[in-house]
């Protein structure tokens, strides 16, 4: 359907029809992204030029034609974000970096303002320290917006980063002043279609009316086993009109005229995403390959490469060839484009900062995931008690606290915030929902997957995100969470009801294995504060994090808030452990060692 409201209508028809002739020079700039991919993997002996070859075309519409996005500056705030859900096509992503010039700005990663993927990062795909590994992986490759390896992850993702876009603006845009309203894009397959966790977020973005949202879905009809029709037979279109989204499509991946039409069909549409649906065959350009779905899971063969390239006009013993002419397209199109926009951006910012001193400070500590001076200025120590207070209300105080002196402190549960009490109570807090999105207060339903996904993307825009929920459930919310320690992203995952303490409600909610479960993930920090004053402790080590995601777990029952006049002083929690009491005399005969509402029963 195209329609610019956010009412149910018809889907529109696959539009069927002989493409007409694109341009000389954009036909050869998809050869060259259609070859550059084939070449990497046939180098590499592994990986999937299928899709890459197949949706060449749409990435070289989207982002020659739309997309606002400066190479020279791939992380100014209010570009367009590219995902590349589908991230098995990662050779397709690489080489539009390439031809586009972006460039390096990680220097933890990469040699910043050389160019982010060179020919000889190419040449070397899906090998040891490569600059293009198998998957896109964010931050050691920049012009790659969060890291897409499990299926669904990355379209999840680009739900939190245009929720993102939306509260910005919501907060910080002024009269005259449009500093936030970049749009998100992301491509995604059948394999995406089918994991929950797209459909969780797909379901999160309809209900949030997230019209700055497209997905670009590649409707091939294969997957690794084979044809879609093995395990998948949903009506796609009409399972999205039923989210709330708006749903177009495109008859052939290879006509640039409709990809272009649809893409001004999403940027036109209001109140609602928009689904692209794009049907292409897999390995388009080497109509002899009879197997397809080695097409989609293996390289070509060096026949099937010559075929391929004699069907695109191009030399069949020429590798890693880019003409000059498309590096000049690019550059002409999409990158002087992106440059303007980015040069009226920071004309802009200058205005608004002279104008509006105070939240211009807010932005740039934003970006730069800084905090404000006198952050936790408002954190208070709890008295010593023998009864004491759970971990939940004791965080919950905290949270507050932070959040008054924090703007851009946002979150929420899986609805669970009267039990997680993690609703932040400000006047000015207020709810995130359909249309209005200023409220800090964010309602993810009982979406634990998406939930995480979703605050990856937030975190990913510089935005600062909490999400809550039962430990028990944190094995719903795992994949996210292990990517937002891949990604050295500050996201903080807060959990209660942490122990046999919610005995009645039965086995299923009781947490055994999942604390060992967290901590064995690389790159999180696991914290379980023993009582009140160690919550207090534990946010004052969080909030300064830049890169480190954090669970932190919580009690559903009180706890007795120790006497930090007989023992250790709770600021002993930053160094991870600590000696809360030492015998009276001598050494110690045994030493008790516990973590949490276990560290009181010691």
């Amino acid at each position: 359907m195209s329609t610019t409201t956010p009412h149910p209508a018809s889907i529109e028809a696959p539009v069927q029809r002989v493409a007409p002739a694109a341009s000389p020079l954009a036909d050869l700039s998809v050869a060259t992204l259609r070859t550059l991919s084939i070449d990497a993997v046939q180098a590499a002996g592994s990986g999937h030029p299928g899709t890459a070859m197949a949706m060449a075309p749409a990435v070289y519409a989207l982002w020659q034609d739309v997309l606002r996005f400066d190479p020279d500056d791939p992380i100014w705030p209010n570009r367009d974000r590219f995902v590349l859900s589908i991230g098995h096509a990662s050779a397709l992503l690489y080489s539009v970096l390439h031809l586009t010039g972006v460039k390096a700005v990680d220097a933890q990663y990469e040699r910043p303002g050389a160019p982010s993927v060179t020919l000889d990062d190419l040449r070397r795909f899906r090998q040891l320290d490569s600059r293009c590994p198998g998957h896109p992986e964010y931050r050691w490759t920049s012009g790659v917006e969060t890291t897409t390896g499990p299926l669904g992850q990355g379209v999840a993702t680009s739900v939190g980063m245009a929720l993102a876009a939306r509260w910005q603006a919501a907060h910080f845009n002024r009269p005259g002043f449009t500093l936030f309203d970049f749009d998100v894009y992301a491509m995604c397959g059948d394999g995406c279609m089918m994991e929950g966790v797209a459909s969780e977020a797909a379901s999160l973005a309809g209900h949030l009316q997230l019209d700055n949202l497209c997905w670009i879905y590649d409707n091939n009809r294969i997957t690794i086993e084979g044809h879609t029709a093995l395990a998948f037979s949903d009506d796609v279109a009409t399972r999205f009109v039923a989210y709330g989204w708006n749903v177009t499509r495109v008859g052939d991946a290879n006509d640039l005229e409709m990809l272009r039409r649809a893409f001004a069909t999403f940027k036109r549409t209001t109140g609602r995403p928009t689904l692209i649906i794009v049907d292409s065959h897999i390995g388009y350009g080497a109509p002899h390959k009879q197997d397809t779905s080695a097409a989609h899971g293996e390289p070509l063969g060096d026949q099937e490469v010559a075929l391929a390239k004699r069907h695109y006009g191009w030399p069949e013993d020429a590798t890693f060839h880019v003409p000059t002419e498309v590096v000049g397209h690019f550059r002409d199109g999409m990158a002087a484009r992106g440059a303007a926009a980015r040069k009226a951006w920071d004309t802009a910012f200058d205005g608004y900062a002279a104008a509006f001193p105070a939240l211009a400070g807010e932005i740039t500590q934003m970006q730069r995931r800084e905090l404000p001076a006198g952050w936790d200025s408002e954190i208070e120590e709890f008295p010593a008690s023998a009864s004491g207070v759970s971990g939940r209300d004791a965080s919950s105080v905290v949270l507050n606290a932070v959040a008054r002196r924090v703007p851009w402190l946002i979150g929420g549960s899986a609805d669970l915030a009267p039990s997680t009490k993690t609703r932040l109570t400000g006047e000015a807090d207020g709810d995130c929902g359909p249309g209005a999105h200023a409220g800090r207060n964010l309602h993810f339903g009982v979406r634990e997957h998406a939930m995480g996904a979703v605050l990856n993307g937030l975190a990913l825009s510089k935005v600062r995100p909490f999400g809550s929920g039962f430990l028990i459930f944190s094995d719903y919310a795992r994949p996210a969470i292990r990517l937002s320690a891949l990604m050295e992203i500050p996201v903080l995952h807060i959990f209660t009801h942490d122990s046999i303490g919610v005995g009645e409600d039965g086995p299923t909610h009781q947490p055994i294995e999942q604390l060992a479960s967290l901590r064995a993930i690389p790159g999180l920090i696991t914290l379980r504060p023993a009582d009140a004053n160690e919550v207090v402790e534990a946010w004052r080590y969080i909030m300064p994090l830049r890169h480190h995601p954090v669970a932190l777990v919580l009690t559903r029952q009180a706890l007795p808030t120790f006497d930090r006049t007989k023992y250790a002083t709770a600021s002993l929690l930053a160094r991870g452990a600590y000696v809360l009491a030492d015998p009276a005399k001598g050494s110690p005969a045994v030493i008790l060692l516990a973590t949490g509402s276990e560290v009181a029963l010691c």
